[in-house]
Parts: C-alpha cells; structure tokens; sequence
C-alpha cells in the first residue's frame, strides 16, 4: 500500500451508534474502539436525538478538543428489521475535516444497520476502510477513501454567498480571520451555521487551517472551556444566547439577521482604514464576478494576502541573534502610514509571529 493511502486510513479514531426506541429513549448502544463517558456525553448532545424540537438532522459535524466528530442520522422504515428503533445515528470520530467524505461512510454504515440491524457489518467495513481506505458492499454502495481530498473539502463552501450576503462587511471577517481573532456564528438552522463558519478558513488561504473551526458549539461548560483555550477561532451556535456572552467573541455574526457586529474589546485593533477598504473592494469585485469560479475568488483573496505578508516582511530587520527577521514597532512607526493601517499590520505582525518582542 502507499504510505499516503496509509497515513490515510489511520485518520478515523472511532464509530458509535446512537438509537432511539420505541418508547422515544435515547441510548448509546455500541462504539468500536471503546470511548470516553465525557466523548459519549458530548456526542449524545451533538446527535439530534436528544434534541427537544424533534428536528431531524441528517448529518452534522464539528470538533471538540482537535477531534472532529460526524453524525448520520436517519429513520428507521418500517421495512427494516429493526423493529423497537424508531431513529438512529450513526457517529465517526476522526483526525481531520472531511466532511463530505464521513457523510459519504456513514451513509453506507446507515444502510449496513437498516440491512442486518447488527453492528458486525458496520465494525467489519470500519477495520476495512481503517487498514485498506476501501470497503466494497454489493447493495450498500463501495466507499473509497483516497477519493475525498482534504483540498476539495477546504474549497467546498462558497465565498460568493458569504459577499452576496455582506458584500463589504465581508472584510471584517477577513480581517478578523488574518489577526486570529474569535468569530462566533449565530443561526437557528445548524445546516446554515455548518456551511457558512466551514467556508470562512478560506479566507486566509495561504494559512489553509481548519483546526480553528468548531462548527457546532453548545453553551455548556466542557466545550467552552474547550474553545476558550484556543487564540483564535470560528465557532458556530444554533442557540440565541451566545448573542449575550461578549467574553466569547470579538466578532459576532447573526446570519439569520444578516449583522455583523464587533465586540466593544476588539474595536481598536478591528478598526477599518482605506486598507481595508481596498481590500473589501477587491473581495467583493472577485466575488461579484460570474466569470469567476470559487477557486478563482480564494486565489485572488490568497494572492493580495500573499502581497500583504510580503510587504510587511520588508519592513522587518534581522536582529543581532540573527534568528529570522522581526518587525519593531519604530521601524512601522517610521513608514508613516495611516492610524488604522498601522495598527492592522502591527496586529498582523504578531498574528504573523513576525513582530519583535
């Protein structure tokens, strides 16, 4: 085997499945390998089972603490053979951010469970896909692992919808994004919330970094001490609430409102000059461009980025230890440039690690 498709396969770290009988209770009722009684709380909480509104989901992901978690759920026909379950789901636990791909397995293990109502299949296609990347099945559909680049998942959301929904306001997300500061994403759909926090790490392309993105949050204490570890992120909530915790955000974005507002906090370093403005105008021209494919906008974006770090790197100066160059706050001082110009690539200096301490 290739040592890609290798390293590949040892990307999956766990499969559950969550039923919900007859009687509407919802239980965990197998995992391979065994899990956590924290990961299993936390992943009942993720799964919409246990959801009051009775909303089904079909499929959601996120990540808790550098695991990303997929969750399938369906309902079971009346057909199948399982007869006391009603709904269930089915959870993968991995390594990276793929979501396409998980939902594509799990899809197959869903059809799998209705089949034989055993988790013997699923634990055989598992270890298949775990040591080979490939697990062939007659009527459920073959899954093939080195089929889902992590790239094509990075370049699956549409920056395009984002502008057409923000148009210039969508340069505080970018510079928020480039100074590694903390957006929050507000939508009572999780599907909505989903799609548009996993489109915005491309926003910072030259970075391609999706282990700031925690995609589906809950208000509740393990996962927020979680997050709060983390410099920077993108986090989405489906609960209103998280509107009245400003210690969580600099930015907060209510996409069912179609408002970005900047925490109180964060508005000395957020503060927008005519930099920002050329940039906005540059995002949004790209974007409003029908000529232009997703991957065209994030390359242009990539591109003024790229030409933004480089001439912040002139200015830097290699110090006496001569380890790389460091930027002083006297030689940006020096430039001369507009307040909130400096001030944007001062804090992009140290999001940058480039400035001197």
């Amino acid at each position: 085997m290739a040592a890609t498709e290798a390293a590949d396969t040892q990307l999956m770290l766990g499969v559950g499945l969550i039923e919900k009988d007859t009687n509407g209770e919802v239980l965990w009722v197998w995992c391979y390998p065994s899990t956590t009684a924290a990961r299993r709380t936390l992943l009942l909480r993720k799964c919409c089972l246990t959801d009051e509104n009775k909303l089904l989901h079909p499929f959601v992901f996120g990540q808790h603490r550098r695991t990303w978690f997929y969750i399938t759920t369906v309902e079971v026909p009346d057909s199948s053979v399982l007869k006391k379950v009603t709904h269930f789901s089915i959870v993968l636990t991995a390594k990276d951010f793929n979501p396409e791909k998980y939902a594509a397995f799990t899809r197959i293990l869903c059809r799998m469970y209705l089949k034989h109502g055993s988790p013997v299949k699923m634990m055989e296609s598992y270890i298949a896909v775990l040591t080979k990347g490939i697990c062939q099945s007659e009527e459920n559909g073959s899954f093939l692992s080195k089929d889902f680049d992590a790239r094509k998942a990075y370049l699956a959301g549409s920056i395009k919808d984002i502008v057409s929904q923000f148009g210039m306001e969508t340069v505080i997300l970018y510079t928020a994004l480039m100074l590694k500061k903390r957006i929050v994403v507000y939508h009572p759909r999780i599907e909505a919330v989903q799609e548009f926090t996993r489109t915005l790490p491309a926003l910072v392309w030259h970075r391609q970094d999706w282990t700031t993105l925690h995609s589906y949050v809950h208000l509740s204490g393990d996962e927020l001490e979680a997050l709060q570890m983390c410099t920077g992120y993108i986090a989405g909530f489906v609960d209103l609430e998280v509107s009245n915790r400003p210690d969580l955000y600099d930015v907060f974005v209510n996409l069912a409102d179609s408002e970005i507002t900047i925490a109180p906090l964060a508005k000395e370093t957020m503060t927008m000059g005519k930099l920002h403005k050329e940039i906005g105008q540059l995002i949004v021209q790209s974007a409003e461009d029908p000529e232009k494919s997703e991957s065209q906008v994030i390359k242009d974006i990539s591109l003024k980025t790229r030409e933004l770090l480089t001439n912040l790197a002139s200015f830097a100066e290699v110090s006496d230890g001569g380890q790389r160059p460091a930027l002083s706050l006297e030689t940006l001082k020096q430039k001369r440039f507009p307040p909130a110009t400096e001030n944007f690539l001062y804090h992009l200096a140290a999001a940058e690690h480039m400035l001197k301490i």
